[in-house]
């Protein structure tokens, strides 16, 4: 991690995202002056479970999985929080510990903006807080549909369900299958890595996939969603 001064040639100067579009001068300038702009290396930790936290993340650029710890080294991952979104939104509104972990996938910039000027703006102003409150809300019902998945639906279901979210990141980060191990897709769809491989294999022999190295190639879209449907 490493935190990126105005003096530096990659200090992104202003929060242009549409969600800060909506706050007063006074408001702006109120962010502007609690933020701290980092830069994350592929692999660094962003938050830790368990963790106190005293600000919130703002991601600018890169990629981030989030994903919550288990016992015995076991994760789940939760889903690929992409520029323009939240991190530990959660410990504005209730306890101060974060509830998931977070590593960069590739270099990331992001800003952190302390806790109590996130609540403070919420309370002030309305349009701001209704699209943070949306925000979690979405979130939660991601969440939500996750969990189903997994309770659910069968191995195959839920590998099918992992590839076309992974699938869907795609047009904007061509290299997403590449970013991430097998380990990562099995932690996605909550199975164990050997039969992600299984599954992948038996997939690419049915002409639904292909498998190029580490990338993942939708060959059958239509058959892929039906297993997911029926899984």
């Amino acid at each position: 991690m490493k935190t990126i001064f105005e003096t530096d040639s990659d200090f992104f100067c202003n929060i242009q995202a549409p969600c800060f579009q909506v706050l007063s001068q006074e408001e702006t300038e109120l962010v502007s002056a609690s933020k701290t702009q980092v830069l994350f290396r592929k692999g660094d930790t962003l938050t830790k479970q368990g963790t106190f936290s005293s600000y919130v993340l703002f991601i600018i650029d890169g990629l981030v999985k989030q994903y919550i710890e288990g016992d015995n080294n076991k994760n789940f991952n939760l889903r690929i929080i992409k520029p323009g979104e939240f991190i530990g939104l959660s410990s504005v509104f209730s306890k101060n510990l974060i509830s998931y972990s977070s590593v960069s996938l590739t270099d990331s910039r992001a800003f952190l903006i302390e806790k109590e000027t996130i609540e403070k703006v919420v309370k002030q102003n309305g349009t701001f807080g209704f699209n943070i409150i949306k925000r979690s809300y979405d979130q939660n019902i991601n969440l939500f549909e996750t969990m189903g998945n997994v309770l659910f639906k069968q191995m195959n279901g839920r590998l099918a369900d992992t590839l076309l979210y992974i699938n869907d990141l795609k047009t904007d980060n061509p290299d997403i299958f590449q970013l991430l191990s097998r380990k990562d897709i099995a932690d996605f769809a909550g199975i164990s890595t050997e039969s992600t491989v299984k599954i992948l294999k038996t997939l690419e022999k049915e002409a639904v996939i292909s498998l190029v190295e580490k990338d993942i190639l939708i060959i059958d879209k239509n058959r892929l969603e039906k297993i997911s449907k029926n899984g």
